[in-house]
């Protein structure tokens, strides 16, 4: 054969290999960007709501008090439902705790990409009572939160992302490079009765807050 029809071919080949790297570079690079991106949305302080709903109460005679059933229903960052989760309590001030990681004020100001807003995580379900004290858990430390799986997404770069998300939360030392001003636990409570919607907002640039709504009459027949 020509070696210079050769010394062509392996120019060309060389090319197509470096080209095909460069593309399998980008597109891992750019899946990645997309997991952060999306990541990201799931925490935004502006989008996770949920919604409380008391579904049973009745006197226990045992114990002398209110047993409460709810119905706790979170919201993705597109207003859709996340798989509902019930509780049962005997009492009915019941609290909902929360993780809260705030960025740098000037991380925040400047809309940086991954900090540029709050985070906040439901982790609790709870009624305090000493040493009867109950809870039930949302959200597991070290887990990926139910509902929040990023579909067709490289499960390990992802899960990688959540544990760093838990390393920054649950260790201080690892806070400061991370820009994080502070995390922090919120449990935000009320009166839980039927007749009402309780709806846990989250402020962009404050905490969790729960606002009070009557229950429409189309909804009052599914609840006591």
């Amino acid at each position: 054969m020509n070696p210079g029809k050769i010394f062509n071919a392996v120019i060309a080949a060389v090319v197509c290999v470096t080209v095909m790297a460069a593309g399998l570079w980008v597109y891992r690079w750019l899946e990645k960007d997309r997991v952060l991106r999306q990541v990201v949305e799931r925490l935004s302080a502006d989008s996770r709501v949920a919604e409380v709903l008391v579904t049973k109460s009745e006197y226990d005679e045992q114990s002398k008090r209110i047993r409460t059933t709810i119905k706790f229903l979170e919201y993705d960052t597109a207003g859709q439902p996340l798989e509902p989760k019930y509780f049962s309590f005997l009492g009915n001030i019941i609290q909902f705790q929360a993780l809260v990681i705030r960025f740098d004020d000037k991380l925040v100001e400047m809309g940086d990409r991954l900090r540029g807003k709050s985070a906040y995580l439901f982790l609790k379900a709870f009624v305090l009572d000493g040493e009867k004290t109950q809870s039930f858990d949302i959200t597991e430390n070290n887990e990926i939160p139910a509902g929040y799986k990023i579909p067709h997404a490289d499960s390990e770069f992802e899960k990688e992302v959540w544990n760093r998300f838990w390393d920054y939360a649950l260790k201080p030392e690892m806070r400061e490079n991370a820009g994080i001003k502070n995390a922090q636990i919120e449990a935000p409570g009320s009166m839980f009765l039927p007749g009402t919607i309780y709806t846990i907002r989250i402020e962009h640039d404050g905490g969790l807050r729960i606002d009070t709504a009557p229950i429409p009459a189309i909804l009052k027949g599914e609840t006591v």
